[in-house]
């Protein structure tokens, strides 16, 4: 195979390139395709793999800030011949990187997992027969079959096609779908002028058609503009809070540093000692774990999700999730069963018609286009029915769009010389090409008169919940090719009647989300009758219908006020599905939608949070964040409360830091001001800070207070700094308290002095975990297994610690027994008073939260 003679493919024919790939219109055999795989790599735009993947997520953990600053003050140490604090510094860095490494991997491994069991694929022709495979099985030379809906998984050149437009806004920036069709393009076209070639990472918009594929992967257009077009995506509102918040610390952590460093060096103070206790100082205020934590917490929360059928994409989803106070959802298969059923096939004056079933069936049977459950209960009745093709032959199709809202099928038997075309679709779209009516074997003018009973008709059976089509059709001249033009003129056969009963138990789920302060609404494009009784008869209140119509007319400032008050939105296009989205975050909710068809594909985007099922169409897949393995909005509930679980336990993870590091960076910063030695070295410092890190490695699989998940919550920055200042001016206070009581008990005994205080300073922030990550009494919420027994652990360690050869090499000396008991009983005061100041603290919070919660459902 000679990729030269595929340079300027657009500008070569055909058979040129099929000979130049050595491939053919009944596509590869098996053999080749694989062979090619291993020749021109899997069809992805992915280069880190293996080994090589896993040593950059290790050099990874070096880039910290934190980590450099350590580095750093170890090479000082050496240059000052001081060897044995600098090992001591280099093994306290190696030690946390790896540990970091050790989680952050196994939960990157894990879902990267769960991610492969959301795949998009691709229909090729494979040994002469249609396949459905990965796309990342694709190869150059492959004959890939394409309809509405699909993701195109390569470059390549159109063999054929039937109304087939496509989106390609990604690569060329056009607004609207363009049509492509077979043929060639100059050499100097551009991407907007190939107008016969198809481009990975684009979608189909409507219509179908047969392709050849030329480059994959990094060949691909989208592959070598891929690094510039990955950009970050749109930032959270958890990740805003988590940037601000770090922003603020790392102001704290140098105006502290900076100030310690020019008095420290205006008393004369060794100027090495001073450096190391001021880096230390820095790493010591700031959370170098979170990150770490936040990996861990998410990748625990997707392994739970995806145990409940829930796939998730993207871990930062899970935040929102959490925080989600609106769901949106399209009725068909989340309220309803999704198991759609025909009726009934009625004439126009509504009795049972066969002719008007046969014609449906025809349509449905010889449909190549997007796959759907109508066309498949059509096909189901027909066949209860007894009836098939017979000797009909397909002559061509017109397919769906979301504008025309209909499908139409050219048939004809082998004996005769005129063909007929049979449309089904959405009954107005069906009606604006009709202009004569059939009543038994009667055609007559479709007057105004007989438009009413049809509307009549209409109204009546929507409104006992049936999905109402039309069916049209009108004997045509023999042709090789028709198109949309052609629809016009057309006999109105009569209806056809859909129904899709509510699902068993969604009432249930419904009341239970609400429990959880999660508000549904109804976004479907189906018409208001039916909108209004599926939404009755699962118990959402449909006071008030806003549609298409209303929309068109309504300014951006109108719809914000008054979509947070409507549960029901029916008639409505996709672009009116993304405008309810974008107004009702504009009113300060967090929004999520599902929805798994092409038209959702916007509001999936626009949505704080996408959720789509394994069954969507390619491009609502992969434009969702979350992905549910079966169509439940139980299982949905269940991610909501493992989604809150997850972002209960980050926000534990910064109390925890914000607080605890807080008070003791400022009592030590305060202490070295007037002690004439530092209250800690340097190494003993880092060490606090290692061991008191393992027990917050467990808050990734604590458990979480009942309470907590009953409610959404967000990011409160303001709620994170008043709780760091609130319980770090505790910790101050008794960390005070511990350096008049040592400085009393020991003297001038600096190594009984550091110990001591190294002792009070790691057991009060290890204590402190088990009172901070509830906002009960402490000895009422159970903690998880790891946090109890490696809180445990350290806390005895610390303890022993002194009386270890170990602590000797950290400058540590046995205490004696006043100064033992003294620390022990500050200790527990210490836990005493900050569980009183929880409780008030949250008291406080508690009343406020309401307060918002009840402004915000106003």
């Amino acid at each position: 195979m000679s990729m030269d003679k595929t340079v300027n493919y657009w500008s070569k024919s055909v058979d040129a390139l099929l000979q130049a790939l050595n491939s053919n219109y009944q596509g590869l055999d098996s053999a080749t395709a694989q062979q090619r795989i291993h020749q021109y790599g899997h069809n992805t735009l992915a280069v880190d793999h293996g080994a090589t993947r896993t040593v950059q997520l290790f050099l990874e953990r070096f880039r910290n800030p934190l980590v450099l600053i350590l580095i750093f003050a170890a090479v000082v140490a050496m240059l000052m011949h001081d060897w044995l604090d600098a090992l001591i510094v280099l093994g306290i860095v190696f030690v946390t990187v790896v540990l970091g490494f050790i989680q952050e991997y196994r939960a990157t491994r894990a879902v990267e997992q769960l991610r492969k069991r959301v795949t998009v694929k691709a229909t090729v022709l494979r040994d002469g027969q249609s396949l459905a495979i990965p796309t990342e099985e694709v190869v150059p030379g492959d004959i890939v079959l394409l309809t509405a809906g699909n993701l195109i998984p390569g470059d390549g050149v159109l063999l054929e096609t039937k109304d087939f437009h496509v989106n390609q806004a990604l690569l060329t920036g056009e607004t609207y779908p363009v049509e492509k069709q077979p043929g060639t393009s100059s050499d100097d076209a551009s991407l907007v002028e190939r107008t016969n070639c198809i481009f990975m990472g684009t979608s189909v918009r409507s219509g179908t058609a047969t392709a050849l594929i030329v480059h994959t992967g990094r060949a691909t257009q989208f592959g070598q503009i891929a690094d510039t077009l990955a950009l970050r995506p749109p930032e959270t509102e958890f990740e805003r809070g988590l940037r601000h918040f770090g922003a603020l610390l790392v102001q704290i952590m140098m105006i502290i540093v900076l100030i310690i460093l020019a008095i420290h060096i205006a008393l004369h103070h060794p100027t090495i000692e001073t450096v190391m206790f001021a880096m230390a100082l820095a790493v010591g205020l700031s959370p170098e774990l979170l990150p770490a934590i936040l990996t861990i917490t998410l990748s625990r929360g997707a392994r739970t999700m995806a145990g409940h059928g829930v796939i998730v994409k993207r871990l930062n989803a899970i935040e929102n999730l959490g925080s989600m106070d609106i769901l949106c959802t399209d009725k068909t298969g989340t309220l309803t069963r999704g198991v759609v059923q025909l009726d009934k096939a009625l004439d126009i004056t509504g009795q049972t018609s066969e002719a008007v079933l046969r014609l449906a069936y025809l349509n449905s049977h010889f449909e190549t286009g997007l796959a759907n459950s109508l066309d498949e209960a059509v096909i189901a009745a027909a066949k209860q029915n007894g009836l098939d093709v017979g000797d009909y032959q397909k002559r061509d199709e017109i397919p769906y769009d979301f504008v025309r809202k209909r499908l139409s099928i050219v048939v004809s038997r082998t004996d005769e010389t005129t063909a007929q075309m049979i449309t089904k679709g959405a009954l107005q779209n069906v009606l604006e090409i009709c202009d004569k009516i059939q009543t038994g074997a009667d055609v007559m003018l479709l007057t105004d008169e007989y438009r009413q009973i049809i509307q009549q008709h209409f109204n009546a059976w929507s409104a006992e919940g049936y999905r109402v089509l039309g069916v049209a059709h009108k004997t045509c001249e023999s042709s090789s090719v028709y198109t949309r033009n052609d629809e016009h003129g057309m006999v109105f056969s009569g209806f056809l009647l859909f129904f899709d009963p509510p699902e068993e138990g969604v009432r249930k789920t419904l009341n239970a989300l609400h429990r959880l302060g999660v508000r549904v609404k109804i976004i479907t494009g189906d018409n208001r009758h039916v909108a209004r009784h599926v939404a009755e008869a699962v118990g959402i209140q449909a006071k008030r219908i806003i549609t298409g119509a209303d929309l068109t007319n309504m300014r951006d400032e109108a719809l914000w006020h008054l979509a947070p008050h409507v549960n029901l939105f029916a008639e409505v296009d996709p672009n009116q599905k993304e405008r309810i989205i974008t107004a009702l975050q504009k009113t300060g909710h967090v929004v999520g939608y599902l929805g798994d068809g092409i038209n959702d594909a916007p509001a999936l985007h626009a949505a704080d949070i996408g959720i789509s099922v394994d069954q969507a169409v390619d491009v609502a897949k992969e434009a969702s964040d979350l992905v549910l393995m079966k169509h439940d909005l139980e299982v949905l509930r269940k991610g909501i409360d493992e989604g809150r679980r997850t972002f209960a336990n980050t926000l534990k993870y910064i109390f925890i830091t914000t607080s605890a590091n807080f008070g003791n960076m400022i009592s030590m910063a305060l202490a070295s001001l007037f002690l004439p030695f530092l209250p800690l070295l340097a190494k003993q410092i880092l060490l606090n800070n290692l061991l008191s890190d393992i027990p917050a490695m467990g808050i990734a699989g604590d458990k979480v207070d009942r309470d907590w998940e009953r409610a959404p919550h967000r990011w409160d920055i303001k709620l994170i700094r008043n709780f760091m200042i609130t319980f770090g001016l505790v910790s101050v206070v008794f960390d005070l308290l511990t350096f008049a009581v040592l400085l009393y008990l020991a003297g001038e005994a600096v190594e009984v002095f550091r110990t001591g205080w190294f002792m009070e300073s790691l057991m009060t922030e290890l204590l402190i975990l088990l009172v901070i990550r509830t906002h009960q009494p402490f000895y009422k919420s159970i903690p998880g297994r790891f946090l109890v027994w490696s809180t445990t652990g350290m806390v005895l360690l610390t303890v022993i610690l002194p009386y270890l050869p170990l602590g000797a090499a950290f400058g540590f000396v046995p205490l004696p027994g006043p100064v033992l008991i003294a620390i022990l009983g500050i200790t527990v005061l210490y836990i005493m008073v900050s569980e009183f100041t929880k409780h008030i603290f949250f008291q406080r919070f508690s009343k406020q939260h309401r307060k918002n919660s009840d402004t915000a459902s106003i």
